[in-house]
């Protein structure tokens, strides 16, 4: 059975010869293209189960293409992974905020990208997930319904804004958010938290799940994510 279609876009042509040789290798069906303006087209003709998408192109850049696809409902759906270059964090930030996945960093493994991308994949064929089925993770079982969280069989005892962001993160294990989708999501939208707070949120509910605590990983310069 064939594989996933995969579009690459990136205006270095030995990257999306890399990409592309790896990726056929594994199974997948590839389409490269490198320029944003491709991108926006063939997004719209091969119809892609998902987009490695690098933020520096000619044209219309990476950030645009995103915000465009996202926008659009007919490929909002499709997961968006960058590719960018070390030292673009500020970059990172941004696509997150406007819908993309995950990123990785050039020059980057084969290996590690196709683990990524396979993770990716994964995680979108088990969707779509209700926001109140109870959801079981490691050793942790959530009830949002119940407003409960428990740990072998013990309750933990959250705040409102520590069970948020929980269930935030564990419902999208792998997926990085940045700070300020955090607020959006568990404050909602403008509200006055600085991302220093938080990370003090952060702190707390990592000492309240003991040992799990560790399963909230920091991403430098961007956010958290929930192990998988």
């Amino acid at each position: 059975m064939a594989k996933e279609h995969i579009l690459v876009v990136d205006d270095e042509e030995d990257i999306l010869e890399l990409v592309r040789y790896n990726l056929t290798k594994e199974g997948y069906r590839v389409t490269a293209v490198a320029t944003g303006e491709e991108a926006l087209r063939t997004a719209h003709s091969v119809h892609p189960e998902l987009i490695l998408l690098d933020l520096m192109l000619p044209g219309v850049d990476g950030l645009e293409v995103c915000r465009q696809l996202k926008q659009d409902p007919k490929t909002s759906h499709v997961p968006i992974i960058m590719l960018s270059a070390k030292g673009e964090e500020a970059d990172i930030v941004t696509g997150l905020e406007l819908g993309a996945v995950d990123y990785v960093t050039k020059p980057f493994s084969p290996r590690v990208l196709i683990a990524r991308l396979r993770a990716v994949l994964r995680r979108r064929s088990a969707e779509p997930l209700s926001e109140s089925a109870p959801l079981t993770i490691h050793d942790l079982v959530i009830h949002p319904g119940r407003h409960e969280v428990l740990i072998q069989g013990q309750q933990v005892d959250l705040t409102v804004t520590e069970f948020r962001l929980l269930h935030m993160l564990a419902r999208r294990p792998g997926w990085v958010f940045t700070r300020s989708q955090i607020v959006n999501t568990v404050h909602g939208d403008d509200y006055p938290v600085s991302d220093r707070s938080v990370d003090v949120q952060v702190v707390g509910l990592r000492k309240k799940l003991g040992a799990l605590g560790d399963y909230i990983e920091t991403v430098r310069g961007v956010g958290y994510r929930f192990k998988e």
